[in-house]
């Protein structure tokens, strides 16, 4: 082993590095201007809004169909805490369960 007799004078190991090449990437530039590129909208939300653990689930034109869809879950997942939100009026009311003391 040559290399180990000429390498016995200094004290550690010197391994040469290893060069990796690496596949050039491709860049594709479109020249597109703000107004060509699509824009994200947010979906239009109606007066009364149905929230679910304070996370907005749906938005309702009524009160009345965001009262019977907060009373349909309410039902079925009565630990959860369903609300409307009036957008107008900014107040939320917390839905309950019919017949139940709170």
């Amino acid at each position: 082993m040559r290399l180990a007799a000429d390498m016995r004078g200094q004290k550690e190991w010197a391994v040469p590095q290893r060069q990796f090449r690496m596949p050039g990437k491709k860049v594709v530039r479109t020249e597109q201007t703000d107004e060509a590129r699509p824009k994200q909208e947010q979906p239009e939300m109606d007066r009364y809004l149905l929230q679910v653990d304070r996370q907005t689930k749906r938005s309702f034109k009524t009160a009345e169909a965001a009262r019977s869809a907060a009373l349909e879950i309410k039902t079925r997942f009565p630990a959860l805490q369903v609300s409307i939100y009036d957008g107008s009026s900014k107040s939320r009311t917390v839905v309950g369960l019919p017949g139940s003391a709170s």
